[in-house]
């Protein structure tokens, strides 16, 4: 692969990872996530108990999760009325660590 196509790997890359690094991206987010992965993925958390653990709002939560579970970042199951969020464990990651390995791969063979 020469150089130009490296990078247009690279670019590639970008675009399929960029729903993820802007969610992923947010400081707010990321406390929801650090939250979500404390618990078991299983059984998840509900907006209110994320509210608590993190002194954010009911609606700032509910706004957050959205953006999270629109990048497939976590998930949400329904019981009765109650929803549940839960981090995908089959999520949308391993779109970064392609984009970071590829651009190591294009730093090492190039500078």
């Amino acid at each position: 692969m020469n150089k130009q196509e490296h990078l247009n790997m690279i670019k590639e890359d970008f675009l399929n990872a960029q729903k993820v690094l802007l969610a992923i991206g947010d400081e707010t987010r990321q406390s929801i996530l650090l939250v979500l992965m404390g618990t078991d993925c299983q059984t998840g958390l509900r907006v209110g108990e994320i509210t608590e653990q993190t002194h954010l709002s009911r609606p700032a939560v509910s706004h957050h999760l959205k953006i999270l579970r629109e990048a497939g970042v976590i998930l949400m199951r329904k019981e009765g009325t109650k929803n549940f969020y839960y981090i995908n464990v089959r999520t949308k990651f391993d779109l970064i660590k392609t984009l970071v390995l590829d651009i190591e791969k294009f730093m090492q063979d190039y500078y």
